[in-house]
């Protein structure tokens, strides 16, 4: 159940709360809902495919150790640190996330002290603090233990759902199914707009091969566990695209401040109500937050022990058991964000999102070379029963994610604007330079983890 929870706590953080009349206005109801419908099916394949690799190898790393074993030591770093990026952009918008939600509900409270503007976004110095303090609160629980991490996890996820209660309750009795019009505005281009979207929203299910090794999950249940918590996700969105389109008619929509507030708090005639979704958003951003600086510390940790990236990175805190290094790097990132300003929350999403796709792509790749080079391995969870279905389901998301990555190239219906695309680009830039260090050579294998450390050694004392 902590797992599960995990999971989905990680996927439904923030994005709906911001983002939800945006999929209305671009799509219409029943387009965003398609697209929130065929995103949860190529995440649910996908998330098919992780299952049975989790199950396989049930350890810290999770993309990290399928990679190394099925496509060797270079392309395991490509894959590691799309899903690491990924991660840490996700972290780092929560953390500009709560401010922002706070700020709507204390109208100008945090608005003291400007200090600079980014891209037309004013910067204040109290509005900037109360993020990099949440900062300071959700590292510091991380670093106490995954199994403290997973009980606030589950207080808050449980508190989410009462609020998603709430609105469809709102939604029946106060909403209109005459207000659910258009249906489909923005034709394929507005279809596609949302579906561009759902990386970022459904990021997070691969959490739990992150942390499956520290909860002592038996290899069997990982990969339902997974498949469980994505179909979840896939239900709180359509839900509250609904809720949202039926509580107020797409023009108030189009204006609205954040559009699933003002739909709960007209429903329900009460600004108190709009004010407790947007407490249900904070939740949101704590449980996306939590579960992603878990994943992103397993990430760097294992990148660090494997010596692709400083070895730093790999130091585990004596007492807790947790990777304090890379939690602390994550943590800092997250507490510097907010002074990047409201603007940001835009181009962190965009900007992950490209290479959260990869990763799955690459993991789709090596799940159906791992069917076929090492047939014996021992599969717990195995998907498409011992005949061929499993690789026809490999295929399958290949297919699905590559399709998903191609709408990120420039000039196709849902291509990115400039900042995230140069965001995106520094991040590779940072990566090439560590992927020029790791040494040439280093196969596929159960072993070429350990060929790596060994290589790297050498190099290291030949260089003394």
């Amino acid at each position: 159940m902590d797992a599960i929870v995990l999971g989905f706590g990680a996927m439904i953080g923030f994005g709906w709360v911001i983002l939800t009349g945006g999929w209305i206005n671009d799509a219409g109801t029943w387009g965003a809902v398609l697209a929130m419908l065929a995103g949860g099916g190529i995440m649910a394949v996908v998330g098919l495919v992780y299952g049975e690799l989790v199950a396989s190898m049930p350890a810290a790393g999770g993309e990290h150790n399928y990679l190394m074993r099925g496509m060797g030591a270079r392309w395991a770093f490509v894959g590691s640190w799309a899903i690491t990026v990924g991660y840490i952009t996700i972290v780092a918008f929560e953390a500009v996330a709560v401010p922002r939600t706070v700020g709507y509900i204390l109208p100008g409270a945090l608005d003291q002290v400007r200090l600079w503007s980014v891209a037309g976004s004013d910067v204040y110095l109290v509005w900037a603090l109360v993020g990099t303090a949440c900062a300071v609160i959700i590292t510091g629980i991380n670093i106490v233990g995954v199994k403290q991490a997973s009980v606030v996890q589950t207080f808050v996820v449980l508190f989410l759902l009462i609020i998603g209660v709430m609105m469809v309750v709102g939604a029946f009795s106060g909403g209109s199914v005459e207000n659910m019009d258009p249906a489909f505005t923005g034709g394929l281009g507005g279809f596609f707009l949302v579906l561009v979207v759902v990386p970022f929203l459904f990021v997070g299910f691969d959490v739990i091969p992150q942390v499956s090794e520290e909860m002592h999950i038996p290899a069997k249940k990982l990969g339902a566990t997974i498949v469980i918590s994505v179909m979840m996700a896939a239900v709180w969105y359509v839900v509250v695209v609904l809720a949202t389109s039926a509580s107020l008619p797409a023009a108030d929509l189009a204006v609205a401040d954040i559009a699933v507030a003002d739909a709960i708090g007209a429903v329900f005639h009460s600004q108190v109500f709009a004010n407790l979704l947007l407490a249900g958003g904070l939740a949101g951003i704590l449980t996306s937050w939590n579960s992603l600086l878990m994943g992103a510390s397993r990430l760097l940790w294992a990148l660090g022990a494997s010596r692709m990236i400083p070895t730093w990175f790999a130091r585990i805190h004596p007492r807790f058991g947790t990777p304090i290094n890379a939690l602390l790097f994550v943590g800092v990132i997250s507490a510097i964000a907010p002074f990047f300003g409201q603007q940001m929350l835009g181009w962190l999403v965009d900007s992950g999102s490209p290479s959260i796709v990869i990763a799955y792509l690459m993991v789709s790749i090596v799940f159906v070379i791992l069917r076929h080079r090492e047939p014996t391995m021992e599969r717990p969870f195995r998907i498409g029963g011992r005949g061929r279905g499993g690789v026809v389901i490999g295929v399958l998301s290949i297919l699905l994610t590559a399709a998903l990555l191609a709408l990120y190239i420039p000039g196709m219906p849902a291509s990115l604007t400039l900042p995230p695309y140069i965001v995106f680009g520094l991040w590779w830039v940072l990566g090439l330079v560590f992927l020029l260090r790791i040494p040439r050579g280093i196969g596929p294998g159960a072993d070429a983890e350990a060929r790596l450390i060994a290589a790297k050694e050498r190099s290291t004392r030949q260089a003394r």
